[in-house]
């Protein structure tokens, strides 16, 4: 009954989690996802019964939520490309370039910021990892579900403790991108740097609640398959297993490479290291290709793959923020603070001074959209944007869009930050910090020389 109970304990605490956000305005006007409020009464309760009922034994409910993340975090990923309709390069470049300079920046800074602060600060005078200051682009940048995906990283590279801090930057991080957003987002209407804000008493009451009115509830996807052979759920999930199948393949054979590799090289413990996630990502990849190719594409509904992703985030953020080790982070709680603090004051110096320069028209909200990725995930850029741009009157949500498409693959998840980890606790920070600068200042003159005009 161990997984009935495990199963039936997320489930509860999504479920209550919806019930408190709904019945508590500050978490509406906050727009606080149900699985975050969800996590944080399961890691509530958790520890209040170890503390004061040691007698409850909660591990038959808890059993195997550490695991979730980095399983889940595999189908996120996976889901990235197949059923979305890939546009020619040439369109994506011409319209995305500008912010992918500006999300490569704000990505690339918090490495310089994490890393510089903790060889300088937080490694001599806390003695804490030296892979510290990586967590802030993880958590940020990357979320829980990289957390989760750089889990058995984590434990490879012998440091136990990092999946937990990485959990609650990245929680820190989703709960300051939403508020500090809409801060800013006050701040830019009384200033005049946008028009057509939907402030909350503009809203409607369901809307505030996360709830559709029964006459606008949208689809959540085509059936595309008759129901007699297969339902269409189960076969746009098995879709999604074979993009998992196929970034495990490419997982193996990294690691066959490994083994013919010099021994300097293999003693980096890049390839060793090297997660699951964004294989699977380049696995979905590979197979809507090979859909297109084949004319097959009918056969899959973006908005069935949407629904299964999101579904999975959902549980992955739950099971992620219930089950953080709560003593790992009273150990570090101070280095953990600082290095927290000095990320949202990065963010804010991208939103505030970087971006007025970097972009000609619509600032703030393409600005607004990538400090809501920068901080928490994809979809809190996405609510923000929708927030200061409902209409999407401005170019900034397509151009959101189609930097994602070259921004993902490197960053928040990405190739980097899945090398990132492993060639700081091989080679310090100081070579990695190097890089990381070198990569802002590259973006910054990238743009400077060839997208300034164009902004």
């Amino acid at each position: 009954m161990t997984v009935v109970m495990s199963f039936c304990g997320l489930c509860l605490l999504l479920m209550l989690g919806k019930v408190v956000r709904t019945a508590i305005p500050l978490l509406q006007r906050l727009f606080l996802p149900t699985s975050v409020v969800g996590g944080l009464i399961g890691l509530l309760v958790i520890q209040l019964c170890r503390r004061y009922f040691p007698q409850v034994d909660l591990s038959s409910w808890t059993a195997g939520w550490g695991a979730m993340p980095g399983f889940l975090i595999n189908i996120v990923f996976a889901s990235l490309f197949i059923g979305a309709s890939i546009p020619p390069l040439k369109t994506v470049w011409e319209q995305g370039a500008a912010q992918l300079c500006y999300g490569q920046i704000c990505a690339w800074g918090q490495y310089v910021v994490g890393l510089a602060l903790a060889g300088l600060i937080l490694v001599p005078l806390f003695q804490v990892n030296t892979a510290f200051g990586t967590l802030l682009e993880i958590g940020f940048e990357g979320g829980h579900g990289t957390v989760g995906g750089l889990t058995k990283t984590f434990q490879d590279l012998g440091w136990q403790e990092g999946g937990a801090l990485g959990f609650t930057v990245a929680t820190c991080g989703m709960i300051l991108g939403v508020s500090l957003g809409m801060m800013l987002i006050n701040v830019a209407a009384k200033r005049g740097w946008i028009q057509g804000l939907r402030v909350d008493a503009h809203r409607d009451p369901l809307e505030m609640r996360g709830i559709y009115p029964i006459r606008e509830q949208p689809s959540a996807g085509r059936q595309t398959v008759r129901s007699d052979s297969v339902d269409s759920l189960a076969f746009h999930l098995g879709i999604l297993g074979v993009a998992v199948f196929l970034g495990y393949l490419l997982k193996q054979a990294l690691l066959g490479l490994n083994g013919l590799l010099p021994q300097s090289v293999q003693s980096l413990k890049v390839l060793e290291s090297f997660p699951l996630f964004p294989l699977c990502m380049v696995g979905g990849l590979l197979l809507q290709l090979f859909l297109r190719r084949t004319r097959l594409t009918p056969l899959v509904n973006g908005g069935q793959i949407q629904r299964l992703a999101g579904a999975s985030l959902d549980f992955l953020v739950i099971s992620a923020v219930a089950s953080i080790r709560v003593e790992f982070i009273l150990a570090q709680w101070l280095p953990l603070l600082l290095l927290i603090l000095a990320g949202t004051a990065w963010n804010l110096f991208c939103v505030l001074f970087l971006a007025p320069r970097i972009f000609r028209a619509a600032w703030f909200e393409r600005a607004i959209a990538e400090f809501g990725q920068s901080m928490g995930v994809t979809a809190t850029g996405l609510l923000l944007l929708r927030t200061v741009d409902p209409e999407s009157r401005t170019e900034a949500a397509k151009a959101f869009g189609y930097k994602q498409l070259l921004h993902e693959p490197i960053m928040g998840g990405g190739i980097w930050t899945s090398v990132a980890l492993p060639l700081v606790m091989s080679q310090g920070n100081g070579m990695v910090w190097a890089i990381c600068l070198g990569a802002v200042v590259f973006w910054l003159l990238f743009w400077r020389l060839f997208l300034r005009r164009k902004g």
